[in-house]
């Protein structure tokens, strides 16, 4: 957490991120998912579709072992491979916390993730 307005620093001890950058292709039903869970969540990001430039491509093909796998999502040096609009948030929350909206709640489990954790004992 920033204190006495300094820039809030990730815990490993890098540059804060700027943004958060969604790498998607069309017709992709997983890149769509992420970006309704994203937009439910009130997550904002800059979305970049791999077919329109091959740089964009080769970002991907960096975080994803070679492949042009989509969604990825790029946060800082951070990369996530088909990631859960949750997934991501709790990351965020944990990382890089200015890239959230200033009223975000983290997502509640449902029922099942509920009975999980019961079961888990968390």
């Amino acid at each position: 957490m920033a204190q006495n307005g300094s820039t809030p620093t990730p815990q490993n001890g890098s540059a804060p991120a700027t943004e958060i950058t969604l790498y998607w292709r069309p017709g992709c039903g997983f890149c769509s998912g992420l970006q309704r869970g994203l937009d439910k969540l009130g997550i904002e990001r800059v979305e970049r579709n791999i077919w329109d430039d091959p740089n964009d491509a080769a970002v991907v093909r960096h975080h994803a072992n070679g492949n042009e796998t989509v969604p990825t999502v790029v946060v800082g040096g951070q990369g996530f491979v088909n990631p859960s609009a949750n997934q991501l948030a709790a990351w965020l929350a944990e990382n890089e916390p200015h890239l959230l909206p200033a009223d975000f709640e983290p997502p509640q489990p449902g029922g099942v993730g509920r009975s999980v954790q019961r079961v888990l004992g968390g």
